[in-house]
């Protein structure tokens, strides 16, 4: 990254795409920020071989390789279902307990992503599940009910998924098992101590934190890091981010928010002092997700922050993408085999009737579903 740095200032974006195909005003609009990446999500996907043709030209209109993410968890958090198979969900495969399916969801996660040219999954989920009925976005989307249980489980998806040439990202850090709402919706306010976070929710991120390649930052306010600052979320807490994550747990690799359109933040936070917020906080990359008109406005934002913020994170995009891997070559038939290997896990965890009976976007759970 030889440019100026304020050439650059589009790296630290990374930011949702209008539709199926791009259009000539959107592709402009990129090619003159030149995002540093690019989320997908169902509204992207009609059909695998249109899926790949706009992942080709996202990736043509980028001066610098950008991170092409997507959230392929399994189960309703799965935005490929809408054109393959649905992968089994983390707690249908925590409660079959046998890893080597975990770490074979994993390998054929990696292989199906690859395919299209993402290099980056936003997994593994490291939530731990404390009540898997509670309203809070995470049913049926965490490894486990204890601490150790999601460890033991999340790494070998992570493994399974690295191997096959994807980054990972760990979520929802610093862990919103506790949150009694959807923070798509609202805020969820967690006032456990930091003793209680560290004898459970932070476990996870503890023993992931070396083998993951980025950390995403939760839109949940925790008193026991910003009393002082009610309602402030974590996506935007120097304490979580720059002094607990960066320089307790010396995390030294990529960090991003969660989606910044979501209503955790929106009804809180103005535009600007989010934007600001998550990158003073620590953050390398601010994600908006649904409101891409937005992405000029927000570096426009970034230009304002001081040269050593922006420098930081620069360095630790580019230490991200030197280790993403290129896509293969396209095959639509490869791509069936590896579906077809997808389902055939799903009946391997679920059995051959739960198996059909697949996920449904009722309109009555969380939008992480139906984005």
């Amino acid at each position: 990254m030889a440019m100026h740095q304020s050439a650059l200032l589009g790296q630290l974006l990374l930011t949702g795409v209008p539709g199926t195909e791009l259009d000539p005003e959107t592709a402009a609009r990129f090619k003159k920020l030149q995002p540093g990446g690019f989320i997908l999500f169902g509204r992207n996907i009609k059909s695998p071989d249109q899926l790949r043709k706009l992942i080709d030209d996202l990736r043509d209109l980028s001066d610098i390789e950008p991170f092409i993410t997507i959230d392929q968890e399994g189960g309703r958090v799965s935005r490929l279902r809408l054109i393959g198979s649905e992968p089994p969900n983390a707690q249908q495969l925590r409660e079959k307990a046998d890893p080597k399916l975990i770490e074979e969801h994993g390998k054929l996660t990696g292989q199906v992503l690859r395919m299209f040219g993402f290099n980056l999954d936003l997994c593994p989920v490291l939530d731990i599940s404390f009540d898997d009925e509670a309203d809070n976005s995470l049913k049926g989307r965490c490894y486990g009910s204890t601490a150790d249980e999601v460890i033991q489980n999340s790494i070998l998806f992570n493994l399974g998924l690295r191997r096959e040439g994807v980054l990972s990202c760990g979520k929802h850090f610093p862990g919103y098992a506790s949150a009694e709402v959807d923070p798509h919706h609202e805020l969820p306010v967690i006032s456990k101590t930091l003793e209680e976070m560290e004898a459970d929710e932070l476990k996870p991120f503890r023993a992931l934190l070396p083998d993951l390649d980025s950390i995403m930052t939760c839109h949940s306010h925790y008193t026991c890091w910003d009393a002082d600052r009610p309602r402030w979320p974590a996506s935007l807490s120097k304490n979580v981010i720059a002094q607990f994550l960066r320089n307790q747990l010396a995390f030294d690799g990529l960090v991003m928010t969660d989606d910044l359109d979501m209503g955790a933040v929106l009804n809180e936070v103005t535009f600007e002092d989010t934007i600001r917020a998550c990158i003073e906080a620590g953050n390398d990359l601010a994600m908006i997700c649904h409101r891409v008109e937005l992405v000029e406005k927000a570096a426009e934002v970034i230009e304002t922050l001081p040269d050593p913020l922006i420098h930081d994170a620069l360095v630790r995009i580019e230490a991200a993408k030197k280790r993403m891997k290129s896509p293969y070559d396209w095959s639509l038939e490869r791509f069936q085999e590896i579906d077809a290997k997808i389902w055939d896990l799903r009946v391997a965890t679920l059995g051959e009737e739960r198996a059909r009976i697949l996920s449904v976007e009722d309109g009555k759970r969380s939008p992480v579903e139906t984005y």
